[in-house]
């Protein structure tokens, strides 16, 4: 089974466990690399995202922790990097800013259309992040959580209902940070599914394959790692993994690299479902997936 977890999260974001808890527990379970990647800062009061004024502090106590460990597993420092069009800071600004190992792009807050229609400047398009207006919990659309409501509630606030266009709205701004950011891992790509529930739309509908294979392109073609992350199943909030088996099977055709993450926000869910993952990208027609060392990433084979 695979021993390496790259996706995790610790109280210095929305995890429940402390950095050294889970480093003493992967080191139990016998696991050669770890990587912790906090959600990023975003420029709005919310309780899942690393606090900018922590940032020092958690980069500081996981190179500790490294030099502390170093002989026993391989410990690196990411975020997981949250896109908010126009929004959120630059990937490449934040990765320089704190010497990050490597970044995980995901989209998990859809950016309210009423929003995106200001016309301000991107910040991609400037040296320094740009000063303006910013986004406040009321005017994005959270698909992630606990909480289906939470996403029922958006949908209609934001989209009247419309499940076609929030949809593609996810996948377009999915397609922006794949398009405008500099990253390696792409997490969770299909994850607008997780609280659908298969109530507006099913994955074999044709609208919904054209959107996710489109984004799947945009992933080969950048030169992305795909995650297939297993938090979904584990937590019981959905009952397969992110992306779903048809994905997979055309991310295998494309040459797609594939990377197993737990996506873990407890010290015992850090290899939660990998014997599984394994067997639906064996299926799929994999032989590796990819781990990370030194700045680099390698393939490793598939049991």
């Amino acid at each position: 089974m695979q021993n390496f977890n790259l996706h995790t999260h610790s109280i210095y974001s929305d995890g429940k466990s402390q950095p050294r808890e889970i480093v003493e527990e992967a080191i139990r379970q016998g696991l050669t690399t770890l990587g912790f990647s906090e959600h990023s800062p975003l420029p709005f009061d919310n309780n899942f995202s690393v606090k900018s004024a922590d940032m020092p502090r958690y980069v500081e106590e996981i190179a500790q922790l490294k030099e502390e460990f170093k002989d026993r597993i391989d410990i690196y420092c990411a975020l997981e990097a949250d896109y908010l069009t126009d929004v959120s800071e630059p990937f490449a600004v934040t990765k320089e800013k704190y010497h990050l190992d490597y970044l995980i792009g995901g989209v998990h807050l859809v950016v309210n259309p009423a929003f995106r229609q200001a016309q301000r400047p991107s910040p991609v398009e400037v040296p320094e992040p740009v000063e303006g207006p910013t986004l406040t919990s009321d005017e994005i659309w959270f698909i992630d959580g606990p909480k289906w409501e939470v996403y029922d509630e958006g949908l209609q606030k934001f989209f009247d209902g419309d499940i076609r266009r929030a949809v593609r709205r996810f996948f377009e701004q999915s397609n922006e940070m794949i398009e405008n950011e500099q990253f390696d891992v792409i997490a969770h790509f299909d994850k607008i599914k997780m609280h659908n529930r298969d109530r507006y739309f099913h994955e074999d509908e044709p609208w919904y394959r054209k959107l996710a294979m489109e984004t799947l392109d945009l992933i080969r073609e950048k030169g992305l790692v795909m995650e297939i992350n297993t938090r979904g199943i584990y937590k019981k909030r959905y009952n397969g993994f992110y992306p779903s088996p048809w994905l997979m099977e055309e991310a295998c055709k494309m040459g797609v690299p594939a990377i197993i993450s737990a996506d873990a926000h407890h010290f015992s869910e850090i290899t939660l479902e990998f014997a599984a993952a394994e067997e639906a990208l064996k299926k799929a027609g994999y032989r590796s997936v990819v781990n990370f060392k030194d700045g680099q990433w390698f393939e490793v084979p598939l049991a």
